[in-house]
């Protein structure tokens, strides 16, 4: 592990007590964390998308406020829904939101996950596909994303346009050099991180596998991310690519920790999602001695190059900006951490 970053779901809505927590409050938080995390030098803010339910929808704005108002600290998604999306548009945001933040976009993409409706994709226009999941329509979608941010023409020139005219072909614009080696796809099997290693792009390993075969989570996770890389070395692709993993991880330092996440702690967990029977991963909350012992056990975390830490962002800028600080300094140095310069 050499790198992490924090993972957001963006939950807002009513926190009890007469308190609720809006759009507005979630999304400004989240530029405020991210700000207070770029000064410790954390890697990675990343927030995860959902449509038709409380949490980051669009995350394209919320990144560019980020991008503007911070320095080192690398923004991105964990995931985009690919099913939602209009490549083309979504290639013109991606290079915007890059250049403002002089490269600093890590855009994950997938075909998504379970949804609080029924192939809510349908309602934004977005019909035909022949999977009960559309998996076929995301990565269809997915081809002629990469396609548009490598620049290649995506319509032809009017030559008797006033604005310009010409021949040939018209890429998509703005264009980002170099967006590409920063796009990942979020797997959840290892079929899929075999076929990202192909395609020559990075890996997000999700929060589960989509397999149970009685190894621990940390076991099938670890042989996902060999199973990428062999594709990618056998895809002839050069470089190195990237891959993270996300974990639950909270450092009890104070008798408010220990209120909160004291009993939190807990093993893998087995359960159904999508129709398929999945391993979760556990929760870690211990004293960050004891934490830094079970993650270097952790073969997935010591593998990828970077760890997402979910956080509970309802609980405010100042709580979550202390567990990610306790983290840079009680645990992560002895994983492998290099800050941000």
């Amino acid at each position: 592990m050499q790198r992490f970053g924090t993972l957001s779901f963006g939950h807002y809505g009513p926190l009890g007590g007469g308190r609720e927590l809006t759009a507005q409050d979630s999304m400004l938080q989240a530029i405020d964390l991210a700000q207070g995390m770029d000064d410790l030098g954390v890697n990675g803010v990343y927030f995860r998308v959902h449509h038709f339910a409380r949490q980051q929808a669009s995350p394209m704005p919320l990144l560019a406020a980020i991008a503007a108002t911070t320095e080192r600290i690398e923004m991105g998604t964990g995931v985009v829904d690919m099913r939602y999306e209009n490549p083309l548009y979504l290639a013109e945001e991606a290079a915007a939101v890059d250049l403002i933040s002089r490269g600093r976009l890590a855009l994950g993409i997938s075909r998504g996950s379970p949804e609080t409706v029924v192939r809510g994709y349908e309602a934004f226009g977005y019909t035909g596909s022949q999977d009960p999941r559309a998996a076929d329509m995301a990565r269809e979608k997915f081809d002629l994303f990469l396609r548009a941010i490598d620049g290649e023409p995506m319509a032809q020139r009017d030559p008797d346009s006033p604005f310009g005219g010409g021949t040939g072909g018209q890429r998509i614009e703005p264009h980002s050099p170099g967006l590409r080696s920063r796009v990942w796809w979020g797997a959840g099997t290892r079929e899929t991180a075999e076929w990202a290693g192909r395609k020559g792009v990075n890996l997000m390993s999700s929060t589960l596998v989509t397999e149970a075969d009685g190894r621990p989570f940390d076991l099938l996770q670890a042989e996902q991310l060999d199973v990428f890389r062999a594709a990618w070395r056998e895809a002839g692709h050069s470089g190195t690519p990237r891959t993270s993993v996300s974990r639950s991880i909270f450092p009890i330092t104070t008798a408010e920790d220990e209120l909160y996440f004291g009993r939190s702690a807990e093993s893998d967990g087995i359960g159904y999602i999508d129709g398929f029977r999945s391993t979760f991963g556990k929760t870690y909350a211990a004293a960050p001695d004891v934490l830094v012992e079970q993650l270097q056990q952790d073969a997935a975390v010591m593998s990828a190059d970077t760890l997402m830490l979910t956080i509970p962002s309802q609980l405010g800028v100042e709580f979550n900006l202390r567990i990610v600080e306790s983290f840079a300094k009680h645990v992560a140095p002895a994983l492998g951490w290099q800050p941000t310069q």
